[in-house]
């Protein structure tokens, strides 16, 4: 055994150790348990036990039950049984199962933290072929070692949402996808908009979220500005690419937003400063569409952030559905069984129509009765965003410590923080863990 090899099997026997704590309080954040690995219900059916993080979440839980309900009915050998968990608590729930051995058969799985659940082990191959999902965005599509983990029935991604009237008022160029704001348009218009008074801040960019948003978010500042959180070339190091001169330039610039005053340190969590005209940019995911709509109609702009360099980039990957190393090989088919008809176009609309998302497919789109996608839908700009900009966070088991390390060290920087010294730690605590883990092999 490589000594790689060893400090994968040493580092893997320490988080065990460590989450088998959490099990207790992390199964105790769901409801109770329904049908374990290799059960079978009252009546003989093989079942499959189902977890997902959309507790609370009315609009989704509503298709998810649909699609149970509707293939359950449809066959006499499986029945899915759905276990639900706040967001917030999902993760550690997930673990503590992984942990004690006790995770379900079918969970869901935030995209860019899939392939870490599946180089634990914890998650296997679905079974699914290029061909079943041939006509799905890319983003939507989870592999790991050439083999698909996971499928989501959505996307979402970063944009800039305004008024076409406060443009308007300061003189303001109106960005399209082909011609995103520069780096010194953007730097003009908030110099302008911030003089003006009319605004308690140019910009909400959300810094209030915590968790995975500062990666999702403003790793898309990052590479426009040429950057990136790891050299994604083997990923075997993020030294020369998180704490290059690119990055410098981007931690600074971001640093100065706050400092200049043009955006809050922290915001409201239903971020309602846009609604309520405290702010005359947000800058948020494109599930605000609806609420920001409402307010203010056809004024409202959607654009692509700004191109600070290296061309705009906005957040790509969202959550998707796999299997896991619990299933039986009864379950395993099952479980694959249920993946293939849940992946009917009607259900990604569904989707979209319940929460204004990017269905996985051109042909849900057509589908949708919101008229939110499809050609001239108003947010058919959406996703040609999406399609020209959109970039994956780094596809790598080492993504969740680099995704911690980045969001605390860019919290330290934007209250004030050395740019360098904070970009130097990141580089120093990522690299730490790649050497140590061997996500390799």
């Amino acid at each position: 055994m490589s000594h790689r090899s060893t400090s994968r099997s040493r580092r893997r026997a320490a988080v065990t150790a460590a989450l088998a704590a959490l099990v207790p309080m992390a199964l105790a954040a769901g409801c109770s348990s329904q049908g374990s690995a290799g059960e079978t219900t009252e009546d003989g059916k093989v079942a499959i036990p189902l977890w997902t993080h959309s507790a609370g979440n009315e609009a989704e839980m509503t298709v998810l039950n649909q699609i149970i309900d509707d293939f359950n009915s449809s066959q006499d050998t499986y029945e899915v049984q759905q276990q639900e968990f706040p967001q917030e608590a999902y993760n550690d729930s997930v673990q503590g199962a992984a942990a004690a051995n006790d995770l379900p058969c079918v969970l869901d799985v935030d995209g860019p933290i899939m392939p870490n659940w599946a180089w634990n082990g914890w998650m296997v191959p679905t079974g699914l072929t290029d061909a079943d999902v041939k006509d799905f965005l890319p983003s939507t599509v989870g592999r790991y070692n050439d083999e698909i983990y996971s499928v989501g029935y959505w996307d979402a991604t970063t944009v800039m949402f305004t008024r076409k009237s406060i443009l308007d008022k300061y003189g303001i160029r109106v960005p399209t996808v082909d011609e995103p704001w520069t780096a010194d348009e953007y730097a003009a218009l908030q110099e302008k908009i911030a003089d003006s008074g009319d605004f308690k801040y140019v910009v909400d960019y959300g810094p209030g979220w915590t968790g995975e948003w500062w990666s999702y978010a403003f790793g898309t500042f990052l590479m426009s500005f040429g950057g990136d959180q790891v050299d994604r070339d083997g990923f075997e190091s993020a030294d020369g690419v998180l704490n290059g001169p690119e990055s410098l330039e981007f931690a600074t610039w971001f640093q100065d937003q706050f400092a200049k005053g043009y955006a809050p340190k922290s915001n409201s969590q239903d971020r309602t400063e846009f609604l309520d005209g405290k702010v005359a940019i947000q800058f948020n995911g494109n599930w605000e569409y609806a609420k920001n709509f409402e307010k203010y109609g056809k004024d409202l702009i959607i654009a692509p952030a700004p191109d600070f360099g290296h061309g705009s980039v906005s957040g790509a990957g969202s959550w998707q559905y796999g299997l896991t190393k619990s299933c039986s090989e009864e379950q395993l088919a099952g479980g694959l069984e249920y993946l293939k008809f849940s992946l009917d176009d009607k259900y990604i609309a569904m989707y979209s129509d319940a929460t204004s998302l990017i269905p996985a497919t051109s042909t849900a789109a057509e589908q949708t009765t919101k008229g939110y996608y499809g050609p001239g839908e108003p947010l058919e700009v959406v996703t040609e965003i999406a399609e020209k900009y959109a970039n994956v966070r780094p596809e790598t088991p080492a993504y969740p410590v680099i995704s911690q390390v980045f969001e605390k060290q860019l919290q330290d920087i934007m209250n004030g923080k050395d740019p360098k010294e904070g970009l130097d730690q990141m580089v120093s605590e990522i690299d730490a863990d790649l050497a140590s883990a061997g996500y390799d092999s």
